[in-house]
């Protein structure tokens, strides 16, 4: 794995992450271009569990304007990851968003 971000398009934002994580993180998805777009909150989801190294995790903290991760990030996640990663659902958090812990 290199030691930077994967080469997704970012949208003129500032990327979730900027490195690859060789212990457990928080990829923070709720920041406002978040909830304002759907598509990009899934392509940095992707792109954080690509920089997280094998052995560890990442907790997708997502942004409460989408509603419930299954019905928007769990089909990319298979479709990118396959039995690659395991993923689950952790919990709501008090601000509305949902956390999704994914195994690398």
């Amino acid at each position: 794995m290199a030691d930077t971000v994967s080469d997704h398009e970012n949208h003129g934002t500032e990327p979730v992450t900027d490195h690859v994580h060789r212990s457990a993180w928080a990829a923070d998805l709720e920041r406002p271009e978040h909830a304002a777009d759907r598509e990009l909150l899934v392509e940095e989801a992707i792109t954080a569990v690509e920089n997280t190294v094998g052995g560890s995790l990442v907790q997708l903290v997502t942004h409460e304007a989408h509603g419930h991760p299954s019905a928007y990030l769990y089909e990319p996640l298979e479709e990118t990851f396959g039995d690659a990663v395991h993923w689950e659902y952790v919990c709501q958090c008090n601000c509305g968003g949902h956390i999704v812990r994914v195994e690398v």
